[in-house]
């Protein structure tokens, strides 16, 4: 933990830092990245760098560790520690680069602070930051140790167009390895200009059929830039084709033992969820499950008859969909509804655990649902699919 005099300067400089941390992180990306420009190139997401949301991100989550390391002393911030730990280890993020993140972030701060930055400011500032940096690191190394690091080769075995803009291949990976339900995999493809971008997509399929499924949202370039990755999916890999891909990474996993579940998902948010069903499937699960599903429409909701069928094969699992766009022969399924995910009349049983993943908006209405009807904030959990925004809007 902190030492005295450095939790008392951290608490008193904590405003002035993360008033000042978005053009913090801002000028750390652009002068780590001009000395180092392979760092773009080969490891950071280069649309969440031109969106800004990885700067977002990388603000909150330095704000709500040190934040943490204040008001709660003793106790870190275990969930998001750990959900930045397996994205870190998904992308082979090694310890040597912590020390490189520390010279440009600490030289970032002091270009915006200036004179501020006070040997006193900057030696707490110094200790908060390798607490998070070592926590992080022997968490990664638990990680590998356990999964491995690098990439494998994985075939892919079958290409299926699902919907208008999603598409799923089946690989089988050069070497075998397991999966908790609900992890993922990184997916690393060389793109035109030569840069080796890495992506994640979940495991939608039980880790007991062997092989792995991804299924790929092609992102459309419209406020933002198109996804880079996914469109070279979409455009360049059939059966036969073989992709670089990571070991298994991912904590929101399917929780253990037969307690009471709740599944929440939207858009390809489906994918873990499809995953942790198909687990329950194959292992003859009487779970009480209720599922939730929203989309855009039905003809949007990718895999949405597998959803039904895996559901219709578990007895003590329901299934309550929503459409903001409900054509008029799904009006009469009374587990079909228009709108926006309304969890208010749901049949809930107590000690439910809450497993989440879609959109933000998606999972910050639901956890609030939730919250309100009187679930535990410590039995919710929820899977952000690229920059954890969540953290930042803390």
């Amino acid at each position: 933990m902190l030492s005295p005099e450095s939790a008392a300067t951290v608490r008193a400089t904590l405003p002035v830092i993360a008033g000042a941390i978005q053009g913090i992180t801002a000028r750390f990306y652009d002068t780590m990245f001009a000395d180092n420009p392979e760092l773009l190139r080969d490891l950071f997401n280069r649309g969440n760098q031109a969106n800004g949301e990885q700067r977002v991100a990388l603000a909150g989550s330095i704000a709500a560790f040190a934040t943490a390391l204040v008001e709660h002393p003793g106790q870190l911030p275990g969930a998001m520690l750990s959900r930045i730990a397996n994205k870190h280890a998904s992308l082979g993020v090694t310890e040597e680069q912590y020390a490189v993140v520390h010279k440009y972030l600490f030289g970032a701060i002091g270009d915006v602070l200036g004179d501020g930055v006070t040997p006193e400011v900057a030696q707490a500032w110094d200790e908060v930051y390798w607490l998070m940096a070592e926590t992080l690191i022997g968490l990664e190394r638990d990680l590998y140790r356990e999964a491995g690091r690098g990439w494998t080769r994985a075939t892919v075995i079958e290409r299926r167009d699902e919907t208008a803009n999603m598409v799923s291949f089946l690989l089988r990976p050069d070497m075998p390895m397991s999966f908790r339900p609900g992890q993922y995999v990184s997916v690393q493809v060389t793109l035109p200009d030569g840069a080796r971008q890495i992506r994640q997509y979940s495991l939608s399929n039980a880790p007991e059929r062997g092989d792995w499924r991804i299924t790929v949202k092609r992102v459309r370039g419209e406020s933002a830039p198109e996804g880079e990755v996914s469109t070279w999916l979409h455009e360049h890999v059939r059966a036969g084709d073989v992709l670089a891909v990571s070991a298994p990474f991912g904590d929101l996993i399917l929780p253990e033992g037969d307690g009471p579940l709740l599944l929440a998902s939207a858009g390809i948010g489906a994918t873990p969820v499809l995953s942790m069903l198909d687990h329950l499937v194959v292992t003859g699960s009487d779970r009480r499950v209720v599922v939730v599903h929203a989309d855009r429409s039905p003809d949007a909701h990718v895999h949405r008859e597998e959803l039904a069928d895996l559901v219709a094969a578990l007895p003590g699992a329901t299934l309550h969909r929503w459409y903001e766009d409900l054509p008029a022969e799904h009006v009469a399924d009374p587990a079909v509804a228009a709108g926006r995910a309304d969890l208010s009349a749901i049949d809930l049983p107590e000690d439910v655990v809450a497993c989440l993943c879609g959109p933000l908006p998606f999972m910050r209405a639901v956890r609030a649902q939730l919250v309100e009807r009187g679930v535990p904030a410590s039995g919710i959990h929820y899977e952000v699919f690229g920059p954890d925004l969540w953290i930042a809007a803390a």
